[in-house]
């Protein structure tokens, strides 16, 4: 079977035993105390997550595979002044595709092999704790930021899996834990999102540009920063995804960047059009385009205070923001946003 994953182009590959969540209790925990925002699918399903055999029945092992799409040598990218940033893992094609399709021809030669047995494929969309599997195939360790960190290759990776009746060799040695006193995820979050090993999902800016369809929290906005959607700033502090030598892996070419950032001024006139051929073929068509408007006027004042009222991109981010209030047909919410944006207080904030 690993060979197979291997031929199938995954980076990583490895095999764990079904069995229930080591961690249900703290699943609980966090759900109950609201940390997953809005995501009320993660409390819906969570019995379901606790044990991954509720979703096979008679599913005995979990063959775990990885894709790459970045690598450690990539080093940490700056977009040009009055852009908002994309996270790495939406910057090509949409992962759900791309790994979906090779774990299906893993289940198509499984089923031809052992026809008596069962399978089923999952991404991230079936409720699959897939790092807690991942872990026990021998793929990594969950680090402070609760992602998923392979020893070699760093944490620029895709998780999939399949379920299977089949009694396979499973992995027998989990990778310990190489964190150690380290904090810089924690540190360099600029929402306190994160504590060792847990993530805040209300407060973090992935799901907040992503997740949140609501009005984004004022005390948050300034935070996020340039991000108009997702947040790598953990991944990239972190000492495991630094350059190294020797073997570091290689990016999937399907997840090849088609755009790291996106101009404000067009996100901001951006239109329902607009946002389906921008979003073509990608994992941001989650994001719907009032989302996106939100967060383009929320990066575009957050680039006004960085760059300064009179830098010639600030000047054109003010006449949008200004535009956006008066124009016809734009939503409510993205007219009284723009107001409070276009009115904020910046003087603190100047350079």
């Amino acid at each position: 079977m690993l060979e197979q994953c291997r031929e199938l182009g995954f980076a990583l590959a490895g095999i764990a035993p079904v069995r229930p969540m080591r961690h249900a209790e703290a699943m609980h925990a966090w759900l109950d105390a609201g940390k997953h925002g809005s995501m009320a699918y993660l409390a819906e399903h969570a019995d379901l997550k606790a044990d991954p055999s509720k979703l096979l029945e008679g599913a005995r092992c979990a063959i775990m595979v990885a894709d790459l799409y970045a690598t450690r040598d990539d080093g940490v990218d700056e977009p040009p002044a009055g852009h908002g940033r994309v996270a790495r893992y939406a910057r090509g094609g949409d992962y759900h595709n791309v790994m979906k399709k090779r774990l299906h021809r893993l289940c198509d030669a499984i089923a031809q092999r052992w026809p008596d047995s069962s399978t089923r494929a999952f991404v991230d969309t079936a409720p699959v704790h897939e790092r807690e599997l991942a872990v026990a195939a021998g793929l990594g360790w969950v680090g402070k930021h609760t992602l998923l960190i392979h020893p070699r290759v760093g944490s620029w990776m895709l998780l999939g899996g399949v379920l299977t009746t089949l009694d396979l060799e499973v992995h027998e040695h989990e990778e310990p834990d190489h964190c150690g006193t380290c904090t810089r995820c924690i540190d360099a979050c600029p929402t306190d999102a994160i504590t060792p090993y847990s993530v805040d999902a209300s407060r973090c800016i992935s799901y907040l540009t992503i997740e949140r369809r609501e009005a984004i929290p004022v005390g948050l906005q300034d935070q996020m920063g340039d991000w108009v959607f997702g947040c790598d700033i953990c991944q990239d502090v972190c000492p495991h995804n630094s350059p190294r030598s020797g073997e570091v892996g290689t990016a999937n070419p399907a997840y090849a960047p088609v755009r790291s950032s996106f101009d404000l001024l067009e996100l901001l006139g951006w239109d329902e059009d607009a946002r389906r051929a921008a979003f073509a073929g990608t994992a941001m068509k989650r994001a719907k385009l009032v989302m996106m408007k939100r967060n383009a006027v929320i990066v575009a004042g957050n680039a006004i205070a960085s760059l300064g009222e009179k830098n010639p991109a600030s000047v054109r981010l003010l006449k949008a923001l200004a535009a956006l209030i008066s124009a016809e047909g734009e939503d409510d919410s993205i007219r009284r946003l723009a107001h409070d944006v276009l009115h904020r207080d910046r003087s603190s904030m100047m350079p």
